[in-house]
């Protein structure tokens, strides 16, 4: 993780190899953190926007969770695209799953922003799913809504035109960025190239609906940042009542 800050590191065995840096939907069905783990002492690393967190493939042991920021979640299509599955929010958890199923990484894990993360022990998840059957169907259900929901993002980006999944991902990324305290919502930090992988299609025509959204006074900004003007509009061009042109 060439280029990460660490701010301090108060648990002994947890460093640099803890995960690799060989390589970094809606997030309300990741596994959320409980109470009992923000007591316990965790190393905390901070990121630039772009720096990968975690490379796929690799066997960890440690889980994080995100205190500020973004990160994305993304994978290798068969023809050499990125897709970016997901975007995980200030408090979402990063390598739950992989960790209780003691698995590698399946997707990689890249800063979306600058951001800051608490990794904890492994353990302490395999701990409470042991221990509390609470808590294993918490994990369950959870782990059930994310497949739910990725499959209906499928779905839905199968049947739509583009111009409807943009505005869908616009609308979906504005309630991530919501998540945190210090953003409404309504002005959210990614680059084209990550707004193109996320649905997934080309940044050629990606940046032509863009353009038509900001000409219909719906959105507006550049330079990474999307600024949403007209949100009734953007939800009528997601559920295809209007098409901009």
């Amino acid at each position: 993780m060439d280029g990460a800050t660490h701010a301090s590191d108060r648990r002994a065995g947890i460093g640099k190899a803890a995960i690799s840096a060989n390589g970094g939907v809606h997030l309300n069905s990741r596994i959320v953190i409980d109470d009992e783990f923000l007591s316990c002492r965790s190393s905390v690393r901070r990121f630039r926007r772009g720096e990968i967190i975690a490379g796929a493939g690799v066997l960890v042991d440690t889980f994080a969770r995100v205190h500020s920021g973004v990160v994305s979640a993304s994978t290798m299509l068969p023809d050499g695209r990125e897709f970016i599955v997901e975007i995980v929010p200030k408090s979402g958890l990063i390598g739950e799953l992989e960790v209780l199923r003691r698995q590698t990484l399946s997707l990689e894990y890249r800063a979306g922003s600058a951001c800051e993360l608490h990794f904890f022990e492994g353990r302490l998840l395999r701990d409470m799913y042991a221990s509390d059957p609470c808590f294993r169907e918490k994990v369950f259900s959870r782990a059930l809504a994310r497949i739910s929901e990725l499959e209906l993002r499928i779905i839905a980006n199968a049947a739509s035109s583009l111009q409807s999944r943009l505005a869908s991902t616009l609308l979906r990324l504005s309630t991530v960025y919501g998540k945190d305290a210090a953003n409404s919502g309504d002005e959210l930090i990614i680059s084209q190239n990550d707004l193109a992988a996320t649905l997934p299609a080309s940044r050629e025509k990606v940046n032509q609906c863009l353009r038509r959204l900001r000409e219909g006074k719906i959105i507006d900004g550049g330079q990474g940042r999307i600024r949403i003007l007209n949100r009734k509009a953007l939800e009528a061009c997601a559920n295809g009542a209007v098409s901009v042109k």
